[in-house]
């Protein structure tokens, strides 16, 4: 019987903030090290080009700048080989990083205090392309047992929670919604939540 390579297993693609890469199991054999080759094509074409990771010994392998179109759709293939031994191809799903990628939360800069409201600055958690449509959705709530929590919705990164009582602890959470270009809303996680006293008259 021929010698056989099996095919690299857990093989997904980890994209977050719009960032990502195709990561893999290690294949194990008994001697020599297994390299690994992945190929990625457009849902348009169906020519199979390289993304830099040909014959390499890592298990993970980055998106080159030519894949980072948002709105694409990306097939990818990868197989390990051993001398001159090549496993069979595994394909992924169909991919496109503008429905499948996670977002994080976004960065509070900075809080600044007056006694009747928090004015909050913040960064989004990846450098968004012209236009796109970035909302900061708001939960904040007074510091007391039974907090019942607000909500706002900013499309800027300067923003104020006003109406507050004076001298009173409060707490704000913080995620951003970017709607893509099927419509659909893509949420961020939440930003760890956050707690100020506003200041006394």
């Amino acid at each position: 019987t021929s010698p056989h390579l099996p095919a690299p297993t857990n093989v997904e693609i980890y994209s977050y903030n719009f960032q990502s890469l195709l990561r893999w199991s290690p294949v194990p054999v008994e001697n020599g090290s297994v390299l690994y080759t992945a190929q990625y094509r457009t849902g348009f074409y169906n020519e199979w080009s390289g993304m830099g990771c040909a014959q390499t010994p890592l298990t993970q392998c980055g998106f080159p700048p030519e894949m980072s179109r948002r709105r694409w759709t990306i097939l990818l293939r990868l197989r390990a080989e051993l001398g001159p031994l090549t496993s069979p191809w595994v394909h992924t799903p169909p991919f496109v990083v503008d429905k499948n990628t996670t977002l994080g939360p976004p960065r509070v800069n900075s809080v600044n205090v007056s006694p009747d409201s928090l004015l909050i600055s913040l960064s989004p958690p990846f450098t968004p392309e012209p236009g796109d449509p970035l909302q900061y959705l708001v939960s904040y709530w007074e510091n007391t047992t039974s907090p019942t929590v607000k909500k706002l919705n900013e499309s800027k990164t300067l923003f104020q929670i006003g109406n507050l009582k004076e001298s009173t602890l409060y707490c704000f959470s913080i995620q951003v919604q970017l709607k893509i270009y099927s419509g659909h809303l893509l949420r961020g996680e939440k930003s760890a939540p956050e707690c100020h006293r506003t200041a006394l008259s």
